[in-house]
Formats: C-alpha cells, sequence, structure tokens
C-alpha cells in the first residue's frame, strides 16, 4: 500500500498548550531566521568570504530559510 495523502493535525484541544506550542515553535522560528539572516549578511558584506565554501554556505542559509518558512508556519497555525 502507499500513502497518497498527508494529514497535519493538531497537537492538543487544550487552549493553553496550543499556545504554548505556538510560543515554542514561534521561539525556534525566529531563532533560525536570525541564525540564517546573520551568516547572509555576514558572508555577504565580508570581501574575504567571497570563496566557495562560504558560498555554499550562503546558498544552504537560503534554502534553510525557504524550508523553515514553509513548515514551521503551518504548524504554528494548526
Amino acid at each position: 500500500s502507499s500513502i497518497t495523502q498527508f494529514l497535519l493535525l493538531a497537537f492538543t484541544e487544550t487552549r493553553e498548550l496550543q499556545l504554548l506550542h505556538f510560543w515554542i515553535f514561534l521561539g525556534i522560528y525566529l531563532v533560525a531566521l536570525l541564525g540564517n539572516a546573520l551568516i547572509i549578511i555576514t558572508i555577504a558584506c565580508d570581501y574575504h568570504l567571497h570563496i566557495p565554501m562560504y558560498f555554499f554556505l550562503l546558498n544552504l542559509s537560503l534554502l534553510d530559510i525557504g524550508f523553515i518558512s514553509t513548515t514551521v508556519p503551518k504548524a504554528m497555525a494548526n
């Protein structure tokens, strides 16, 4: 058998736990955005970091921002 659908269910029906999950996910989301933004800004502003290793690190940070901006807000909405 194969799974053709993905259903993201709510964690709990208790309002206090829902708010706790929301604030935890929001904190994780903001820390990840801030960390990746600092990496991107540092690499973009420092000329000495324009070498292939930091180019790939820059791309990884951009991808991480894209991935986390897709999944975490959906989890926060639930």
